[in-house]
């Protein structure tokens, strides 16, 4: 067993626990509070002055898939050969050897929701990781968590140039519309045959919509990257069209339409929002994002889009949002719970508490405040995987 003492241990789960307990045994968090029942032979770490918290979690990245200082031979994120490509699955481009990886969780980020990017209108599936191993299938906290969607300039970009669909956004939403009407009649023959396989015969297989399945009967979101509110507006459209659910990523012009959000009450998840304008849609990116949709009413979660930004600097996103306004604590729970509940992990990640995996990140300073804070220990599954 492993006992992490003396620290001021921020649970999420609620009131901080100053001098707090923390009792570890095997991979899970058997018990926290002002003191707890350990036997005496426990390992120990002493964590007087310092802040305990939960590993942090991403809720939309592409590390592993978009590498560190590789290039084109790290480069499995995007496959630019169809703009529908729902049968891509990103467990199968994650490199657990990237050095982002480490890199990452020495920082104290442990879990990471990540996937393909966004060249494509359906790009293929997302999946939640542990950052710490050597073969992703033992890695996985969930996969799939959502189908990748894409709108505005990137699917435009990609495929317009070669003068093919879809050059403009209507031809985005249409092929969007397409993939999705043939997964729901795909669907209502599957069932058929499976229901009276006398009277009904089988549908040919078809990789595509065997892969959209889990989005139409509901089973998992679309993950929409849209960041102009015109495109951010399409993506709800569709999905109340067809009935699916959708989770709103990049969301940068949310602070623009915050009211009309608050009408759908789907998350969002902002970011990333350090570094340049590089694009038009972005013309309006802004750290007020995080702070006014909170303020109506919506679940956030703050993201880096790594490599875009790396991991490690997802506690200094959250910083420069509340220095933009964002409550500390809703900063806090944008990169810990709220992710970890709005793509369905909160069983295991997101938060200190007896029977979630034991992710544990011991910091000197605050490293939502403090750019000079370190992380002095990452334990991640009961294990210490990095220790300053």
């Amino acid at each position: 067993m492993l006992l992490i003492k003396n620290g001021t241990i921020k649970t999420m789960a609620g009131p901080d626990i100053p001098q707090g307990q923390l009792l570890i045994n095997g991979s899970k968090i058997v018990a926290v509070g002002p003191t707890v029942d350990a036997p005496a032979d426990a390992q120990v770490i002493d964590a007087a002055g310092c802040l305990v918290a939960p590993g942090f979690v991403d809720g939309h990245c592409h590390v592993g898939l978009d590498e560190e200082a590789i290039g084109f031979e790290g480069d499995d994120y995007n496959e630019m050969t169809d703009p529908v490509t729902p049968h891509m699955q990103g467990i199968d481009g994650l490199n657990p050897m990237d050095e982002a990886l480490f890199d990452a969780y020495s920082h104290g980020v442990t879990t990471a929701v990540t996937g393909p990017g966004s060249a494509n209108v359906v790009g293929g599936t997302f999946l939640a990781v542990k950052l710490r191993g050597k073969r992703v299938d033992n890695m996985v906290v969930k996969n799939p968590v959502a189908m990748k969607i894409a709108f505005g300039e990137n699917p435009k970009r990609c495929y317009g140039r070669s003068q093919k669909m879809p050059m403009t956004r209507m031809g985005t939403a249409a092929l969007l519309r397409d993939i999705l009407a043939r997964s729901k009649n795909y669907l209502e023959e599957l069932e058929a045959w499976e229901k009276d396989p006398k009277e009904h015969k089988k549908p040919a297989y078809d990789a595509k919509l065997q892969a959209m399945l889990p989005v139409v009967r509901g089973e998992i979101p679309l993950k929409s990257h849209a960041h102009r509110a015109d495109d951010i507006f399409t993506s709800l459209r569709i999905a109340k069209e067809f009935g699916v659910g959708i989770t709103l990523d990049h969301c940068t012009d949310g602070h623009l339409i915050a009211g009309e959000l608050a009408q759908e009450g789907k998350p969002c998840l902002v970011g990333p929002t350090l570094g340049d304008k590089s694009k038009f849609e972005l013309k309006d990116k802004s750290w007020d994002t995080p702070r006014v949709l909170v303020e109506n009413g919506l679940k956030i979660a703050i993201i880096t889009d790594a490599p875009v930004i790396p991991l490690r600097y997802l506690p200094l996103c959250a910083g420069l949002a509340i220095q933009a306004g964002l409550p500390e604590e809703e900063a806090w729970k944008a990169i810990t719970i709220n992710p970890a509940e709005i793509v369905g992990i909160e069983d295991r990640v997101g938060s200190l508490e007896p029977g979630k995996d034991a992710d544990v990140v011991i910091y000197q300073g605050n490293p939502l405040r403090d750019i000079q804070s370190k992380v002095l220990y990452t334990v991640m599954d009961g294990e210490i995987a990095y220790q300053a």
